[in-house]
Formats: C-alpha cells, sequence, structure tokens
C-alpha cells in the first residue's frame, strides 16, 4: 500500500520487499531498559528536576549547536502539525496517532531524545500524521510506503505504521541480488537509512522507536543490524565505495555489548546474538543464524578483523546451539516452541545461505534435514489401548510435530467421538466420554503445517 501525494493510496507489488519481518512477540519482562529509564525519572522527580519534553529537549539540543535552526524549526512544526492534526481525528486515527506522539514524549521524558535519534523520531511522526489524516486504514502487520521514498514501514496496532528496518534492509538486499538495472533504487533506499542511523552504544545504531510487547523504546535488534551490514557490503560490491564500508564498521560495537544497550549474550563457547535487545533471555534461532549472515558478508568484504572475531564467537556457539533446535520432525522458533509454517522455511533457508558459505556440517546438515521435514507426514500413536467402562477418561497419543489432529472413536453401530484440534509435538489427550464395555476403533489422522497427512488405526477395549 502506497500513500500518494495527493492523499490516495494505490496497491503495488514490490518484489523486493522480503515477506518475514520482525513481528514475532517475545513474552518476556520488560527488563533493565524500562527499569533504567524508571530510575532516571525517579532521580529527577528526588532532586526536583522537571521532566523534560520534547519542546524543551529541541531547544536545548538547538542552543548546543547540535541541530540547526532550519532543522529546529521544521521539528518544531511537525510536531504542532501533529498535535494539531489529533484533536480533529476520531477514533482508530486518532488512537494511532496519540500512540506516535506518546512514544515521542516518552523517549523525550527519559533523557533519550538526542540529536542523532530525532531525523528518525519526527519522519516517523510527520509519516503517521500523513497516513491517519488522508490513508486508508489498515490491517494487522501490513507493509505500507510513501511516494517518493523507498523505506518500508510497517503498521503495528496501537502504535501506528512504524520504520521496519528489517524489511528496509532486505529491500536493499533484495534489490542488489535483481541486478544492475535496480542499483539506482538501492542507492536511494540505503541514503534514506543512513540518515535515521542512531548513536548508541559507542557507535551507529539503527533503532526501533515503538512499544513491541515488553520493548520501551528506543531498543534494536542484531537481526536488522546484520541485516544493514549485509546491505552495506552489497552496496560497496555494487558501487565501489569505501564510505559503505566505513559506515558498517561502526555499527559493529552492538555486537560487542550486552543488553539493554548491546545485542550480545557471552557463553562460554562464544557470543550469541539476540533478536531483540531487550530480551536477553529470548534465543531466536532465525535471528541469531541472520546475524551471523551479514557479520561473516562484511568481514569477507571489508577483511575487518573485529567483524570476523564476532562471526567467530557467534558461529562457535550458534554451531554448538544448533541440533536443540532440532525436534527430529520439525524446527524450533526458540527453545520450548515450534516454528510455524513461515519461521520454519525461513531457518531453513538461513541455514542453506550459511552452508554456502562455510560448508559446515552443523548448517549443512541440519538444511537438508530442515527441507526433508517439509515432506514428511506427521508421525502418530495412540497410547490408551484400555479404559473402564462408564466412566470419562482421556485417549493420550504422541505426534511428532505441530499438527492439526483430528480422531473419530466409533463403535459397531454408531460413531461415539469425532473431533479435532491442533497440537504441538509430543503427548497430548482427547477426552472421551463414558462407554459401555466392548471393542471400539480409534481413528487418528494429522495434517502438519505444510500439508503432509498422515491416519493410523487402532483398537480400544473398554474393560468393565
Amino acid at each position: 500500500m502506497v500513500l500518494e501525494p495527493d492523499g490516495h493510496a494505490v496497491v503495488r507489488d514490490d518484489p523486493f520487499v522480503p515477506a518475514a519481518s520482525l513481528t514475532s512477540a517475545p513474552s518476556v519482562p520488560t527488563g533493565a531498559r524500562a527499569a533504567s529509564a524508571a530510575g532516571r525519572r525517579a532521580a529527577r522527580a528526588r532532586h526536583g528536576a522537571p521532566t523534560p519534553t520534547v519542546a524543551g529537549t529541541l531547544t536545548k539540543l538547538w542552543r548546543a549547536g547540535a541541530i540547526s535552526t532550519s532543522t529546529y524549526r521544521g521539528y518544531r512544526s511537525t510536531l504542532t502539525a501533529a498535535t494539531s492534526a489529533l484533536r480533529r481525528l476520531r477514533g482508530l486515527r486518532a488512537i494511532e496517532l496519540s500512540a506516535v506522539l506518546a512514544n515521542l514524549h516518552q523517549i523525550a521524558a527519559d533523557g533519550l531524545l538526542s540529536a542523532s535519534r530525532s531525523p528518525a523520531l519526527f519522519l516517523t511522526l510527520e509519516s503517521n500524521r500523513r497516513w491517519w489524516t488522508q490513508g486508508p486504514l489498515l490491517n494487522p502487520a501490513q507493509r505500507v510506503e510513501l511516494a517518493g521514498s523507498e523505506l518500508v514501514w510497517q503498521y503495528y496496532p496501537g502504535q501506528g505504521i512504524e520504520i521496519q528496518e528489517l524489511g528496509s534492509f532486505g529491500k536493499a538486499d533484495g534489490l542488489f541480488t535483481g541486478g544492475p538495472a535496480n542499483y539506482a533504487r538501492m542507492r536511494h533506499l540505503l541514503a534514506e537509512l543512513i540518515a535515521l542511523v542512531s548513536m548508541r552504544g559507542g557507535g551507529l545504531a539503527w533503532e526501533y522507536f515503538f512499544r513491541f510487547e515488553a520493548g520501551v523504546p528506543p531498543w534494536t535488534s542484531a537481526m536488522s543490524q546484520a541485516t544493514a551490514l549485509e546491505a552495506l557490503s552489497d552496496a560497496y560490491r555494487a558501487f565501489g565505495d569505501p564510505g559503505y564500508l566505513a559506515l558498517a564498521r561502526r555499527a559493529l560495537p552492538i555486537f560487542g555489548q550486552r543488553p539493554p544497550v548491546g545485542v550480545s549474550v557471552p557463553t562460554r563457547r562464544g557470543l550469541r546474538y539476540l533478536l531483540y535487545s531487550f530480551a536477553p533471555s529470548e534465543a531466536v534461532i532465525n535471528g541469531f543464524l541472520q546475524s551471523l549472515i551479514g557479520l561473516y558478508d562484511f568481514w569477507r568484504t571489508s577483511g575487518d578483523a573485529r567483524a570476523g572475531r564476532l562471526f567467530a564467537a557467534g558461529d562457535a556457539e550458534a554451531r554448538a546451539e544448533l541440533p536443540s533446535y532440532d525436534t527430529g520432525a520439525w524446527s524450533l522458533y526458540e527453545p520450548g516452541q515450534e516454528s510455524d509454517l513461515n519461521y520454519h522455511a525461513l531457518v531453513t533457508e538461513f541455514l542453506h545461505e550459511l552452508c554456502n558459505r562455510v560448508r559446515a556440517p552443523a548448517y549443512c546438515a541440519t538444511a537438508l534435514r530442515f527441507d526433508a521435514y517439509m515432506k514428511t507426514p506427521p508421525a502418530l500413536r495412540l497410547l490408551t489401548l484400555r479404559v473402564r467402562a462408564r466412566g470419562p477418561s482421556g485417549l493420550r497419543f504422541t505426534v511428532s510435530k505441530v499438527s492439526h489432529v483430528g480422531i473419530i472413536v466409533t463403535s459397531a453401530r454408531h460413531t461415539v467421538l469425532l473431533t479435532s484440534a491442533q497440537f504441538g509435538r509430543g503427548i497430548h489427550a482427547f477426552g472421551l466420554p463414558g462407554l459401555a464395555p466392548g471393542s471400539y476403533a480409534v481413528r487418528l489422522a494429522a495434517t502438519d503445517l505444510a500439508g503432509n497427512f498422515s491416519r493410523t488405526t487402532w483398537t480400544l477395549q473398554v474393560s468393565p
């Protein structure tokens, strides 16, 4: 969905926008980022210091020479226009624009509204003002763009449209892969993204400025940061401009820092890179693997020793962890949670990419197994073969991977149970009504996420 300057929205197919995005929601506590922000607010309250405001912070940045007079006036104009537009909006449109304004005000109140963050924050505010005063309502997670820009935005209900850094850098990578005819668009997109980079942890980072589950803005991701490294390496190969590699080099520091500022967790083997800087216990394998791809590509393109060390540390940890994400029938998204179909395909793609780069059996063999799982029917087995008559009971069964499982229980005369539900791998049960003594046929059938089907028939004995 693209919003034109005249306020009309049109649907366009952009084959370079990747399907996968940062939409999965971790269920973790808010963590140190929110705690540190609350601590700063409490300290100011104890000392009687006023809470910083957006307008006040902009004035301080201007007086300090951190932003120019024209930039200062532009930001103030954007803030005034959005505040004025909000008073005229109703319903969902008002909710979305209000949320974007609230995030901006909270970032300022936390003392985190800096000169480097301002371009992305005020572009987000202005884009949301335009969209919610002119554009159509959107479906959750819908991708949108604004005419004249190559940036990818995504709709997060209750947070407005937000710059999708992962999707945008993924698009830049796709434009490079698409060949020289697309290089001008890639250069334009990267110029837009470079203008939105923030200072974080002694280096540069592309941050997210909205609330995402437990994440309080601004936060970042090893996955999007590594995709930036990959895209900047592509740009160097396309244009021969060493400035792209110099910028990528300045984006390395957060890979060596712990959360909530950085995205790495030290292990006894090396480093694990995080999908979310606010979720240090969230071990999402696809984000980890994409982080390695970006680090590897930059290392091999630039020869940067630090990037090589960061890749080696993550590579050692990933090879050791990878077997725990293989259930023998499907992949895990994170420990204890099976992948949905899209994430299974995504992690398989990343494994193939790493296999092509480093030829390590850990990646190559796992990629082939994950490919096979897409064609292998789920395995079913009935565990309950005998129950007592009359009283309710459960029919226990096992299924090898996440599937929709159906059951039919019949006697010689009629069907006594017919139902279905989705189950993850492991042991589960269907409730069984009280039955008369005798033999019953039990038919189990399962369809996995890839559409593979299996069925099995068992005999249930009901004793007096």
